[in-house]
């Protein structure tokens, strides 16, 4: 499925390459919504780190357009044909 700010997500939602969604910030990350990371002791949200987990009643919602084009350019789960790719035929080397 296409990558869409006319699309709903739910918060943490993830896909390859793009990473995870924070529905509150709407954008997706390289790391889950509220990971901790036990070396910084630190919690990380909308791009940010902070010392306590991010509280919002928001687990729904829209991706912005740029957030949603971004994500579909950053996808790894889909393959995609073009310049430098090979045709999937066969050849005869003489």
């Amino acid at each position: 499925m296409r990558i869409s700010s006319q699309c709903v997500y739910v918060n943490d939602y993830f896909v390859p390459g793009a990473g995870y969604y924070h529905a509150p910030f709407r954008r997706f990350y390289p790391f889950a919504y509220n990971h901790f990371d036990p070396r910084l002791k630190m919690y990380f949200f909308g791009g940010q780190w902070g010392f306590s987990p991010f509280q919002s009643p928001i687990n729904i919602s829209s991706p912005t357009e740029d957030a949603a084009k971004l994500a579909e350019a950053s996808r790894t789960d889909i393959v995609r044909g073009g310049f430098g790719s090979t045709s999937g035929g066969f050849s005869t080397w003489s």
